[in-house]
């Protein structure tokens, strides 16, 4: 039934975006434009709501809790698991963005700065920070810890309805259940066409920068087609295997052409504003995080940070499931440490050195970034590259790059589909996922026919909206249920101790009786932690 409806819901924005895609982007637009200026108050206060959750879960008495049994241990290793979370996340966004965001920033600069001045460069660097940093890691965060919870620990399955148990109970299994998760999926499938489609247009440029490749429709079908089998293959040689090995090459290839750039850029120059950067994002944070521009009724905070913070709880069913189907075993402290910091970490390096080097060639070479950034976004890191030496390799580095991005992201998006589609199921069948893939790559096809693909992309953004009262809800579903497990421990422990205080009572003149003792500590089951401290102090 949720397959089904998911379906027919898709294919009728397709068609809609097929036969009239000025008047889907005009609808979509609108309601956009809604949302943002009506609910943007919102997003912003829903979005830090979300960070301060989660860093609160890390370091409460709730940390200590496993994403699984008491004695399930990780199932990737932690390079394995983070180049996995990150490639899903915001690989290829980071390709994209890293040179364009602070260059557009540049010259569009927010809080009314001077365009093009030192006061720009900051603020275009800061907020590119603010962008891809914590606030969208922690939106991930949110939905990841909380599936992981309830999928791992409690048994239930893997879909954002089951999440809501503690709430509503067996109704997450009648309408009210199914009409989360179709959400879920339409929410995961427009957004990931949306980027099946940009990521086809932005190989398109690169391959137009490098060799000379038209920027043609048709070429960009043949592309599409190309990489669909790829991701195919990859789809069909599962999690362990396809996404693993890929995800581990996609972050060697980053790091590679992290260094490289960074070595021969400007590196001074880049780990200076990487410094002055992390600074003034943190002396910042709070008042960034509530931005709104009420008195001067300025367009920026809506078109970049509203737009922004829509877009990651988008996309936030996709990566939250994917994330948190590879984290089982892992302590929710681990798991939000891990999830929140060290991506955003990584960003803030990568917007540095990318970004840096951009606003370097800008203000002290010379170069004309600024004009290319706004005739084609997608050549904006190749062009930046161009400038240094090597730059044709790196430009190829970087080509290859957003190729592997690719496939990964569209492979762990089928993979996600596949399991919202099948009941949670940790392991769907390789047919289901093949046909969500094919469905994925046949909707970027006939928007890029069609040039639907914004209309597409907004419509993905218009599902943040109910998508965010659902977070905020599921947040409540798992402190109820957390509260509800810290009794069930503490009454357990009352239980152990009454148990052996006893004991002690019938022996006063022996030893404990070690065998009992360990019969007592085995039949309990609250974590093991509780039981040393119990035990030993």
């Amino acid at each position: 039934m949720v397959f089904g409806i998911s379906i027919v819901i898709i294919a009728a924005f397709v068609l809609w975006g097929v036969l009239n895609p000025v008047g889907l982007v005009q609808q979509a637009d609108q309601f956009l434009a809604f949302t943002t200026s009506n609910f943007g108050w919102f997003y912003l206060f829903a979005t830090f709501g979300f960070l301060i959750f989660v860093i609160y879960l890390a370091f409460s008495k709730y940390g200590h809790i496993r994403l699984g049994g008491d004695e399930d241990e990780p199932e990737f290793s932690d390079m394995s698991w983070f180049a996995m979370l990150f490639s899903a996340g915001m690989g290829i966004g980071l390709v994209f963005w890293g040179v364009a965001e602070p260059v557009s920033h540049y010259t569009t600069p927010p809080q009314g700065a001077e365009s093009q001045s030192a006061e720009a460069a900051r603020l275009a660097m800061r907020y590119a920070f603010f962008h891809w940093g914590l606030h969208p890691w922690a939106i991930y965060s949110v939905v990841g810890v909380i599936l992981a919870y309830f999928q791992f620990r409690k048994k239930r399955s893997g879909l954002i309805s089951q999440t809501f148990y503690p709430l509503i109970g067996e109704k997450v299994n009648g309408g009210l259940g199914k009409c989360i998760d179709i959400l879920a999926i339409i929410a995961t499938s427009f957004g990931v066409a949306t980027s099946l489609g940009l990521g086809t247009l932005q190989i398109n440029g690169g391959l137009r920068f490098i060799w000379g490749v038209p920027n043609q429709v048709g070429i960009q079908i043949v592309i599409l087609i190309v990489l669909t089998v790829l991701y195919m293959l990859s789809a069909t040689t599962g999690l362990e295997r396809g996404i693993k090995l890929l995800s581990n090459a996609n972050l060697l290839v980053a790091l590679g052409l992290l260094v490289c750039t960074f070595v021969l850029g400007p590196t001074s120059f880049l780990l200076d504003t990487f410094t002055l950067t992390v600074g003034g994002y943190l002396q910042n944070l709070i008042q960034m995080s509530l931005r709104l521009t009420p008195f001067t009724q300025g367009t920026w905070v809506s078109n970049w940070t509203l737009f922004y913070w829509a877009w990651w709880i988008a996309w936030a069913p996709f990566v939250g499931m994917f994330i948190a189907r590879v984290s089982k075993g892992r302590t929710i402290k681990e798991f939000v440490l891990g999830v929140l910091f060290i991506p955003s970490l990584f960003s803030f390096i990568w917007f540095s050195v990318f970004g840096g080097t951009g606003l370097h060639q800008q203000i002290m070479e010379g170069i004309k970034l600024s004009e290319a950034v706004s005739k084609d976004v997608t050549s904006a890191l190749f062009f930046a590259l161009n400038h240094l030496p090597f730059g044709s390799v790196l430009a190829f580095i970087s080509l290859l790059l957003i190729i592997t991005f690719f496939i990964t992201s569209a492979d762990s998006a089928t993979y996600v589909l596949g399991m919202f589609s099948s009941g949670g199921s940790l392991n769907p069948s390789v047919k289901v996922k093949i046909a969500w893939g094919l469905t994925q790559s046949a909707i970027a096809f006939v928007l890029l026919l069609s040039q639907g693909l914004d209309a597409l992309q907004t419509a993905s953004i218009v599902t943040a909206l109910p998508f965010s009262l659902i977070m905020a809800l599921m947040c409540v579903s798992l402190m109820k249920s957390l509260n509800e497990e810290a009794r069930n421990i503490r009454r357990k422990e009352r239980a152990f101790r009454r148990a052996v205080e006893e004991m002690v009572e019938e022996e006063e003149s022996g030893p404990i009786n070690g065998e009992r003792v360990r019969f007592l500590f085995l039949q309990s089951s609250f974590p093991f932690h509780t039981h040393q401290q119990f035990v030993f102090h």
